[in-house]
């Protein structure tokens, strides 16, 4: 076997992994500075700020209050749990929402409930068709949910939508455009042939900027991800909004999104006079995320390098949502990190969430992911395996400075990610084939987890035969 004898935490694990039924909260002597201890020399962890401070009050989401939107807002990729939850976040600041779903992906489904709209929608009346529409000015109406294209001349047209039509017959410009890029749906992604789906990003992303600035749109919003500045081992922790994009252009779908950045940046320089923003969040969770981070919890044990603890920050697709409000509300520009306050050290999730880790020098690990994907067992980069070891938090500084706070915490985030977990293992939620159990579907940390952990569970039964 080309898997030597690894090191690990703890003793023998179970073949499948022990999800605890609820995560206990982080006291506030749960937090530390990084390599801190408390106070009787035992070593403490939980969320943490820059500086190793609590992570600061404020109201979610705000300003010194909801923000508030006026006019008409397109959102592209409405039918992913992200694209839902910018939504959501848009109609209950009031905007007119145009939800547009790609017409190519047969997981967004602006028909089905479970996909057209999270209950939040739902309470505010935005799904597809709803009646009893308010008169304008009358308060939020519906999101009109319209399925085309999005590489097709026809999201110009899509863009109208419903939205009210000044006395010519014209549709009013809208005042932003959201443009989702962020795929929190791998299961689907993976489905499709890597040079194919780099194509449809990019061409979504040219004909999206392409129709706002016919529809004459008053700012471009995208959503990317926080991987795009790429995870090593000497990363700044957080990493500041202007941070360079350092990731590997592969073809993954860290690849994709640098792609998608690049043509937005290019045509948005074409558009003088329209502000542009880019959100990068952290590792986003939520209900129905599906990420190589999220699945890096579907197998017995997490991965930890023996030079480096990870360091774990995520961002709830609600807070990702109300950041985006917050943007188009306030007029904010340039790149923008999102994601919970601070960051959770690896001791702290093991401790609150009841996982074990499997422990390998980063060399081992690295060349693991790589034979993974040699043998063809890994449908995404070895490179992933990055973003489950080393870090990559980001600071949140602009929105901060704007009044944003994100409304969970990191622990309260695992949770979330814990929950989907327990769901799919009880049928309640999407359940990964067991044949995949390897590669974890595609998540390269994962599948090095699950090969070590294999060994170890080998090492310990030849150890009993003896």
């Amino acid at each position: 076997m080309w898997l030597l004898p690894l090191p690990s935490h703890g003793t023998e694990p179970e073949v499948e992994a022990a999800v605890p039924e609820q995560v206990p909260t982080a006291n506030a002597q749960g937090v530390r500075r990084r390599g801190g201890h408390d106070d009787d020399g035992s070593a403490v962890g939980g969320s943490t700020t820059a500086d190793g401070a609590p992570p600061e009050g404020g109201v979610p989401g705000s300003s010194g209050g909801a923000p508030q939107v006026g006019g008409r807002v397109v959102v592209t990729g409405a039918g992913s749990p992200a694209g839902r939850a910018v939504v959501a976040a848009l109609v209950a600041a009031g905007a007119d929402v145009v939800a547009l779903h790609d017409d190519h992906d047969d997981h967004d489904d602006p028909a089905d409930p479970a996909d057209a709209a999270d209950p939040a929608d739902a309470a505010a009346g935005a799904r597809a068709g709803a009646p009893d529409v308010p008169e304008d000015g009358a308060g939020p109406g519906p999101a009109d949910h319209v399925r085309v294209d999005l590489t097709s001349p026809g999201v110009l047209e899509a863009m109208a939508g419903s939205a009210p039509r000044a006395a010519a017959g014209v549709p009013a410009p809208p005042v932003a455009v959201v443009h989702v890029a962020l795929d929190t749906d791998l299961r689907a992604a993976l489905a499709q042939p890597g040079a194919r789906r780099r194509e449809r990003a990019e061409a979504s992303a040219r004909a999206v900027v392409t129709a706002a600035a016919a529809a004459g749109a008053g700012r471009l919003v995208l959503v990317s991800s926080a991987m795009v500045h790429g995870a090593r081992p000497d990363a700044p922790v957080p990493l500041d909004d202007d941070a360079p994009l350092l990731a590997t252009p592969d073809d993954g779908l860290v690849g994709d999104l640098l792609a998608v950045e690049e043509v937005w940046a290019l045509l948005a320089r074409s558009m003088p006079g329209v502000p542009a923003a880019v959100l990068r969040p952290a590792a986003v969770v939520g209900p129905g995320v599906d990420t190589v981070v999220t699945r890096s919890f579907e197998v017995p044990r997490l991965l930890a390098l023996r030079e480096r603890a990870p360091l774990w920050q995520f961002c709830h697709v609600d807070d990702l949502g109300a950041a985006v409000a917050v943007v188009v509300a306030q007029g904010l520009v340039g790149p923008l990190g999102v994601g919970s306050e601070g960051v959770l050290v690896h001791e702290a999730l093991e401790r609150t969430s009841g996982l074990r880790s499997v422990e390998l020098p980063a060399r081992l690990a690295q060349a693991t992911a790589e034979r993974l994907a040699r043998l063809g067992l890994l449908p995404t980069p070895a490179g992933d395996l990055a973003y489950v070891v080393h870090p990559w938090a980001v600071s949140s500084r602009r929105l901060r400075a704007a009044g944003w706070r994100p409304g969970r915490t990191n622990e309260e985030c695992l949770e979330v990610l814990l929950e989907g977990v327990r769901e799919r293992r009880s049928g309640r939620g999407p359940r990964l084939p067991r044949e995949a159990a390897l590669g974890a579907a595609g998540a390269a940390g994962a599948a090095v987890a699950f090969v070590a952990t294999a060994a170890v569970v080998r090492q310990a039964r030849s150890r009993r035969s003896r």
